[in-house]
């Protein structure tokens, strides 16, 4: 019998990258599981459009890039199995949308607003800072902590996200699910040298574990990433992604492997379809 065939969009990285790392073992241990992986940066070549049915039995969607979301759109458009499913990868990429999906599950987020002219919340600063943040930005690009006015007027006017700004107390969390188990690193932000990103393992507190679950419950995923910060006692998650780097989740690849092998065997009848079903691109 022929071996599943998993296609792997990823960005290509430096061999000795955390994120190339996480690639290769997931391939390896993809084929020790019986099934054959390929690797593919969909920047790096043309895609035939035309081809009517999806090449592979599934696809594994690790890059966040333009094309590899528009090729993950395209594929789920003919019927592709992809983890995690285009929609939500869509969705977790655009900040706007992740915030008020959510917000609408229950999961505590900071009060939220949508401008194109970041003035328009101006009289929000009466009751403390905002964060303004590029909707698409990642890895703090495209961030501004404002405490006054007068750095709302010197923004661009284009779409932003604005959060009310809860100063974090202690490093930042950085949450990770892989099937049914949660992981959590400790980590200073920004990160500025290599152990720093790889941050420090701790142990799940069962509140958080309980906020990182009802974040993967709002989209229908168990492969993803969710940033929380401490303020005054209370958690907040301000981010999540849906495939993160996984830096300092132990054999990250192998636990990836195991759960996309899982998706391979499942009958597809019996599948959670994504919650999220249609995003605004």
């Amino acid at each position: 019998m022929t071996p599943p065939l998993v296609h792997v969009l990823a960005t290509d990285h430096p061999a000795r990258s955390p994120r190339a790392r996480l690639v290769r073992d997931l391939v390896d241990r993809l084929a020790r599981n019986g099934v054959t992986a390929e690797v593919d940066d969909p920047d790096r070549h043309a895609h035939d459009l035309s081809v009517p049915e999806p090449l592979a039995d599934l696809y594994v969607l690790t890059s966040g890039t333009p094309t590899a979301l528009s090729l993950a759109g395209a594929l789920d458009a003919v019927g592709a199995r992809i983890v995690n499913p285009y929609p939500v990868a869509a969705a977790c990429r655009d900040k706007i949308v992740q915030t008020r999906t959510l917000a609408a599950a229950g999961v505590p987020v900071p009060q939220s607003w949508l401008v194109t002219d970041p003035i328009q919340v101006a009289p929000h600063l009466a009751d403390g800072p905002l964060i303004v943040k590029d909707p698409r930005g990642s890895r703090g690009r495209g961030l501004h902590v404002l405490h006054e006015q007068a750095g709302l007027a010197d923004l661009d006017q284009e779409p932003w996200l604005v959060m009310r700004y809860h100063p974090p107390e202690g490093p930042d969390l950085k949450l990770y699910r892989i099937g049914e188990e949660v992981f959590c690193v400790e980590r200073p932000f920004p990160a500025r040298t290599l152990r720093e990103t790889r941050g420090r393992l701790v142990t799940v507190s069962a509140e958080v574990e309980a906020i990182v679950r009802r974040c993967g419950d709002a989209f229908g995923i168990e492969v993803y990433g969710v940033d929380v910060e401490r303020h005054e006692g209370r958690l907040w998650v301000v981010d999540m992604s849906a495939f993160p780097g996984f830096t300092g989740v132990p054999e990250a690849g192998r636990r990836i492997a195991d759960v996309v092998t899982e998706r391979l065997h499942d009958d597809v009848s019996r599948v959670p379809r994504a919650r999220v079903t249609a995003v605004t691109p």
